[in-house]
């Protein structure tokens, strides 16, 4: 949520981010919701100081002139009660349309409304170069033994695998692998609950814009999350941090499920885009003046894990228009896939300001009394795709896949061969 003295100093920031995001959603709408809202109870203000001094006034009169004067406090009563109920009912209106407003899109973001918009910042590593064909992460899984979409989709439907073997050993290995990096990193580990109450879905702008990506409980008022990113970021809700706890970092492991609306046709072999998946989530509370240092921080721990994998990847910089409500801006690290010859997002880092803090009110203690803090997100390592990225760019002739040496020690052992 954003500060709705927006509204009333500055609407044209508001105008120009929408338009840098493609979204429709009327400025001027808003601006005439809040100021009613505001005249409005101020007039009730009015009408019930206008009571209380008539009240007193009773007292000293008799009479006609006493019922008189009676009448009319009852009918300013009345006022008082219509103003501030027309004020509620206009008060709801626009924080219904003001939770569809999103984050002010950094300046520094780059521009277009697509996903193949996305600014190149860099390349890091050589993509393989090999004398065989290479097999892609679908073949692979299956020939290995280690991943069965079959099997998923006669117990689950479409979007669904096991992960088996060494594959489930080699998934393991790399969320203990991720976790202890991110850890050394100054990040507490935690493990998060996965069902939460719709209040931090809302907080952390994943409602309304994302709602039909959620699954939902009904008959517990519970929705399962996409990311462990809400419940990470509500962990601190309606609490005052004290400025010397800041920064705040989190590691959060967990289970995703995401519906993948829209998303028919899409990346529909393999385990690419699946309803449910592990990640290792990496979470920052911090100063505002702090946010952008720690943006950078999170995408420098990212993309030293991929390193480490020795995976070749780029980093991009996520055109507006498709950044989610809650970004104002956003890096995707992209791993080669040598079969589809292309980069494809194995991970993520988003600065979401003080977007989520204000809607989950966070904040911390400072001179001027408190204030919001800045929270920011990242994933450390999306375990399936990862995977996939492993399988592809360490393949060999022979059919096996060779594990990357920083995760040996985790698995236990150093190639995954055909059984």
């Amino acid at each position: 949520m954003l500060d709705p003295q927006l509204l009333r100093n500055n609407p044209d920031a508001l105008r120009d981010s929408l338009t840098k995001r493609g979204v429709a959603l009327d400025v001027d709408v808003l601006v005439d919701l809040e100021e009613r809202s505001r005249q409005l109870r101020h007039q009730a203000d009015e009408a019930r100081a206008e009571q209380k001094s008539a009240g007193r006034d009773i007292a000293n009169l008799s009479g006609e002139a006493k019922e008189t004067a009676i009448a009319n406090t009852q009918d300013l009563a009345n006022r008082v009660k219509d103003l501030n109920s027309e004020a509620d009912r206009v008060r709801v209106e626009f924080e219904a349309l003001w939770l569809e407003m999103p984050n002010l899109v950094d300046p520094t973001a780059a521009e277009g409304l697509e996903e193949d918009d996305a600014e190149e910042l860099r390349r890091v590593g050589d993509q393989p170069d090999w004398d065989f064909e290479p097999s892609d992460h679908a073949t692979l899984g299956d020939r290995l033994g280690i991943i069965d979409t079959d099997r998923g989709a006669k117990v689950s439907g479409s979007r669904f695998g096991y992960v088996r073997g060494q594959g489930a050993l080699l998934e393991l290995a790399l969320t203990r692998w991720a976790m202890d990096r991110v850890v050394a990193q100054g990040h507490e580990p935690v493990i998060p609950p996965v069902m939460v109450r719709e209040h931090a879905l809302v907080g952390t702008g994943f409602f309304p814009e994302a709602r039909e990506q959620v699954y939902e409980v009904p008959g517990d008022e519970l929705f399962l999350v996409g990311t462990s990113e809400v419940p990470l970021a509500a962990f601190h809700g309606d609490e005052i941090l004290e400025t010397d706890e800041l920064p705040i970092r989190y590691a959060g492991y967990s289970t995703c499920f995401r519906r993948e609306s829209g998303t028919y046709g899409k990346d529909t072999s393999g385990i690419f885009r699946v309803h449910q998946f592990e990640k290792v989530e990496i979470f920052v509370f911090c100063l505002p003046e702090e946010s952008q240092h720690e943006h950078d921080r999170l995408l420098e721990i990212e993309e030293s894990l991929v390193r480490e994998l020795e995976l070749p990847y780029r980093v991009v910089n996520i055109a507006a228009g498709d950044l989610g409500a809650s970004a104002t801006k956003k890096y995707d690290i992209e791993a080669w896939f040598p079969t589809q010859e292309r980069y494809r997002e194995i991970t993520s880092t988003s600065n979401t300001t003080d977007f989520q803090a204000r809607r989950l009110n966070i904040r911390y203690r400072s001179d001027n009394g408190t204030t919001p803090v800045h929270t920011l997100n990242g994933t450390a390592c999306a375990l399936g795709r990862t995977i996939l990225a492993i399988l592809e760019n360490h393949q060999q002739a022979d059919g096996s896949v060779a594990i990357p040496e920083a995760l040996r020690p985790y698995t236990g052992f150093d190639v995954i061969s055909p059984p």
